[in-house]
């Protein structure tokens, strides 16, 4: 008889790794890099339940960088210098003032990278001058709506936030890659004992993928987010849904990619809240964040393609 052992969820996105070096389209790409490309594979499908963090093991992912990177977003920030104080450097390249000219956006100053995803989460619609301006109470908050929506509209279609604002793509540094999520609300059934809780999934897509270094990274960033929601909410975090339209991998991680594929993933990490009182989403911390029981393969160096 065959095993009964569930499937590892890492195995959704190791399987589309062999997929694009096996079948993926030479193509030329933005950076001058390289990909081996496939368009709109099926979704990966991550499980967030009983606090499971799909945190991939076959190679150790920049956790802290992926906690301030979400947090600096949740708050608005713009400004790369930011996260380059707290030693995390992964928007550095994009943020450079050679990087910046290139783009037509030399008269802002280093690490201004424009109205970038915290600012279309927080302030859609308002006009963008430079990231160290206030914007407070300045366009559509998109996060506070949809917290708004889970609580009290529960099964609302709309209850989505996006980044992709054509308007303000030319006063960017880079253009979202991972661009629009939905959220949706699992109600208990009538007859369920009423201290179960409604479950929350997020459906992101990702327009974009790098799959060697950004698709590990925002599978970790939007686990967490639908975690911190859900804690907000008084929900579930039940489920990651990642639907990609490009996916590639550079031609410089080919190498890097077929060592970590001869790995064989280990059990996700847990997430626990070290305050178990948060409400509001602009009160989480970095030392909020309690990953428990995290055992990776090492870390594999990849190079970023700016």
């Amino acid at each position: 008889m065959g095993s009964t052992e569930a499937r590892h969820d890492e195995h959704e996105y190791l399987d589309l790794v062999r997929r694009v070096l096996s079948e993926g389209e030479t193509r030329d790409d933005r950076t001058g890099t390289g990909t081996l490309s496939i368009f709109a594979p099926p979704a990966l499908r991550f499980s967030l339940a009983n606090n499971t963090l799909p945190l991939l093991t076959t190679k150790r992912v920049f956790l802290r960088g992926v906690i301030e990177e979400l947090l600096w977003f949740v708050h608005g920030c713009t400004d790369s210098k930011i996260l380059s104080e707290k030693k995390v450097g992964i928007w550095d390249g994009n943020g450079s003032k050679a990087f910046l000219e290139s783009r037509g956006l030399g008269h802002r100053r280093e690490g201004d990278l424009g109205p970038v995803y915290g600012f279309q989460w927080r302030h859609f619609g308002a006009e963008y001058k430079d990231c160290d301006t206030d914007y407070t109470g300045q366009g559509v908050d998109q996060l506070k709506e949809c917290i708004y929506k889970i609580m009290h509209n529960p099964t609302d279609r709309r209850i989505i936030m996006s980044a992709w604002n054509p308007k303000d793509i030319p006063l960017m540094a880079l253009p979202p890659c991972h661009l629009l999520c939905q959220f949706y609300v699992h109600l208990p059934p009538h007859d369920a004992p009423s201290t179960q809780r409604p479950k929350l999934s997020c459906l992101m897509f990702q327009r974009s993928a790098d799959l060697g270094l950004g698709i590990p990274f925002n599978i970790a960033s939007y686990a967490l987010l639908t975690h911190m929601i859900a804690r907000a909410t008084n929900t579930e975090a039940h489920e990651l849904i990642m639907q990609l339209g490009d996916a590639h991998v550079y031609r410089d991680h080919v190498d890097a990619l077929q060592t970590q594929l001869m790995r064989e993933p280990r059990a996700f990490p847990r997430l626990r809240w070290a305050r178990e009182d948060i409400q509001d989403i602009e009160a989480f911390t970095y030392d909020d964040f309690v990953v428990e029981d995290y055992n990776p393969w090492p870390t594999i160096p990849m190079k970023m393609s700016v």
